[in-house]
């Protein structure tokens, strides 16, 4: 039977939407383990206390989630000392991305982030109708902030602000971010996505909390999926002016967050000590891979995220393909370069030989 197009009128938004490319699964390799680390996951399983609140969740899904999140919301609130009325959440800080673009962006509008950064920008944005404005990174793989803000329009209604930026892993500063806020029109919403926070180092990175406490035209993005090891049940927030908050809330999925999410949520905060020390151990052997990788003579830019990259360019599929034939997924991002997620420590070290290989080939 021949396929035949379908008839039905879908909007015209769709032909500018990119698809997302998700990690894939590692394949199989005679004679070794296969690991993954194409997709920026926490590799420690959940805690015995947090699997305990997921399986105690599991004996109600017969009933609807609580809408509100309330338990949720009470339990940030305490934890950041905010009021509740500022606290938003979402299936994953990416449905708090879309909740906040649904409530800024006609179409028409534009939106202006760093590129590369977060692959699910472009695909928000451009749903919405909206334009995407892409400011390139700098040469050190950092966000050029006084570009983007020379890059605002009238047409411009949200502004991206990725830190660590993901895939290169460079965190902005407190003082760069103050100096581009304070060129920002205060009628323009700036999101600081912080997806990563819980894994920087650098005693230089912005105070994000204090700055939207100052700035109501400041959102705060964050989510339970890396450092607290949920991203398998997609749980995000956003800390915001309570009439944003407000009206994200409008914007969200009704139900969105599930019972056994937000479960696992308020037991990772309140297990938060003992996650933290996986952190700590994932940052340590980030700092190994990073060293190692500089030695064997790569420019890795500064990582602050719970991953490193690798600039490689057009080289960028072939080194994927390299690592695979060795067990190891990596992600590419064809024409710029590898991300490469901090893992167990096997597979760290396959990463290390695999990127020595290719160092030697080539």
């Amino acid at each position: 039977m021949t396929e035949q197009s379908s008839p039905v009128r879908l909007r015209t938004a769709l032909a500018g939407v990119p698809a997302y490319v998700p990690g894939k699964p590692p394949a199989p390799v005679e004679g070794v383990r296969a690991y993954k680390i194409s997709s920026n996951e926490n590799p420690y399983p959940p805690l015995p206390s947090v699997t305990q609140a997921i399986s105690d969740a599991a004996q109600q899904v017969n009933r609807y989630p609580d809408m509100g999140v309330v338990a949720l919301t009470e339990a940030l609130s305490a934890e950041l000392a905010l009021p509740a009325a500022q606290l938003a959440t979402g299936t994953g800080s990416v449905a708090v991305l879309a909740q906040l673009v649904a409530i800024t962006c006609e179409p028409g509008d534009e939106v202006v982030y760093a590129w590369r950064s977060f692959e699910a920008y472009p695909i928000v944005v451009a749903l919405s109708g909206a334009a995407s404005v892409q400011v390139p990174l700098d040469a050190d793989a950092r966000h050029d902030l006084d570009a983007m803000a020379d890059a605002i329009t009238d047409r411009t209604r949200l502004v991206l602000v990725c830190t660590p930026n993901n895939p290169t892993g460079p965190a902005v500063t407190e003082a760069e971010l103050r100096a581009f806020l304070d060129r920002v029109p205060r009628d323009l919403l700036v999101v600081i996505d912080e997806a990563y926070l819980e894994f920087t180092t650098d005693e230089t990175v912005p105070d994000a909390l204090a700055l939207a406490h100052e700035r109501p035209n400041v959102v705060v993005l964050r989510t339970f999926s890396k450092a607290y090891g949920l991203a398998g049940l997609r749980v995000g927030y956003a800390v915001a002016h309570p009439e944003i908050a407000t009206a994200l809330r409008k914007a969200a999925t009704p139900f969105g967050v599930t019972d056994l999410a937000q479960a696992a949520a308020i037991a990772s905060l309140g297990a938060k000590d003992e996650l933290m020390v996986r952190v700590k151990e994932l940052v340590g052997e980030r700092e190994r891979v990073v060293a190692a990788l500089r030695e064997q003579g790569w420019d890795v830019p500064q990582a602050q995220g719970n991953f490193c990259w690798l600039p490689l360019g057009d080289e960028a599929v072939p080194f994927a393909q390299a690592a695979q034939a060795k067990g190891l997924m990596v992600r590419p991002f064809a024409g710029d370069g590898v991300r490469c997620t901090i893992g167990e420590t096997e597979a760290n070290d396959r990463l290390l030989e695999v990127a020595a290989d290719w160092q030697r080939s080539s």
